[in-house]
C-alpha cells in the first residue's frame, strides 16, 4: 500500500501544529514507538526536542509503568525522526484505537514508515529472554479492530505482508553485520492485562505463535490503513506461562527488557540510516 498524502485543504491536527511549533516545520521521515522497558531508546536522538504526551491532544495518557510520557523529535542514522517513549494499551480503558491520534499526527508530520518495539513473553524453546524477535505476522487473539467505527472503506485494510518485507530483509542484513542474532515469528496480541494461562499459552503454540504480548497489533492495523510501512520487533523478556520456572510479573518484564534494549540501541539506529 502506498503512503497517502493528505488531502489538500484538510487542517492540520492540534497535536502536529504544536509539535511544529515546539520543534520546527522540517518533516519526518519515521515514528518509532517503543514498549516495556525501552523508553530509555529515545536517549540516542541528536537535537532532541522533548514534548510532554500531556500537551498533545489524543496522545497517549501513560498510565503504565516502564513506559514514558514523552514525544521526543531529532535526528537517528541521519534521518529526521519522531519518538513516542510509551504507548496506550488496549487494557487501560478498553479502546483499541487508542493510538490512532497520534499515528495521524505521525503521518501529518511526515512519516511514512512506523518502527514499533514491545515486551513478549516467546512460546519457542530456541528464542529466550533476552533474544530479539522480529515479527512477521500476528494473531489477533484479542478480536478487537482499531478500525472499528470508521465509516469510510478505508476500513477494509489489506494485511498480506503488513510487516514490510523488505526492512525485515535489511533488520537481518544489519544484525549479521552487528553480530545481533535476529529470530522471526509470529506475536499474538492478547488483551491483558492479566498474563495468559498456561492453557492458553498452549493454545497460542497450537495456533502457530512465536511470542505473545499485550501490545502492537492495533498499531499495525491503523498504520498500515494510513499507508505506514511497518516493522516491529519483540524484546523477549520470559518464556510463557509452563515454559520455564521464572515467575511472570510486570517488574520482571522491566527489568529483563533492558538485555533486549541494548541490542536495539544498536540495531534500530542502523535501519533509520538506510530508511
Amino acid at each position: 500500500m502506498a503512503p497517502r498524502s493528505r488531502s489538500r485543504g484538510k487542517s492540520m491536527s492540534k497535536a502536529a501544529k504544536t509539535i511544529r511549533k515546539i520543534a520546527g516545520n522540517e518533516p519526518i521521515v519515521a515514528g518509532v514507538i517503543l514498549g516495556s522497558g525501552l523508553s530509555e531508546l529515545g536517549d540516542l536522538l541528536i537535537d532532541r526536542v522533548a514534548i510532554p504526551f500531556s500537551e498533545l491532544k489524543g496522545f497517549p495518557g501513560g498510565g503504565v509503568s516502564g513506559h514514558g510520557r514523552d514525544l521526543f523529535v531529532g535526528t537517528l542514522g541521519g534521518k529526521r525522526i519522531a519518538v513516542l517513549t510509551g504507548r496506550e494499551h488496549y487494557y487501560e480503558h478498553g479502546n483499541a484505537a487508542a493510538m490512532r491520534p497520534a499515528l495521524e499526527t505521525l503521518s501529518e508530520l511526515g512519516a511514512t514508515t512506523l518502527l514499533l518495539t514491545n515486551s513478549a513473553g516467546s512460546l519457542d524453546p530456541g528464542t529466550r529472554p533476552g533474544d530479539l524477535m522480529m515479527i512477521a505476522d500476528h494473531i489477533n487473539y484479542a478480536g478487537m479492530n482499531p478500525l472499528i467505527g470508521e465509516p469510510s472503506d478505508r476500513r477494509f485494510v489489506n494485511m498480506v505482508n503488513a510487516y514490510d518485507p523488505s526492512l525485515r530483509s535489511r533488520a537481518i542484513a544489519i544484525g549479521a553485520r552487528l553480530d545481533i542474532s535476529l529470530k522471526e515469528g509470529v506475536y499474538l496480541w492478547y488483551s491483558g492485562p492479566s498474563f495468559e494461562t498456561v492453557a492458553e499459552i498452549q493454545m497460542a503454540i497450537r495456533l502457530g505463535a512465536n511470542a505473545v504480548g499485550m501490545s502492537t497489533a492495533p498499531e499495525v492495523i491503523l498504520a498500515r490503513m494510513l499507508g505506514l510501512r511497518v516493522w516491529a520487533c519483540s524484546s523477549i523478556t520470559n518464556m510463557g506461562a509452563g515454559l520455564s520456572d521464572e515467575h511472570i510479573s510486570h517488574e520482571h518484564t522491566k527489568l529483563m527488557a533492558v538485555q533486549g534494549a541494548k541490542k536495539l540501541k544498536r540495531l534500530i539506529p542502523a535501519l533509520v540510516e538506510e530508511l
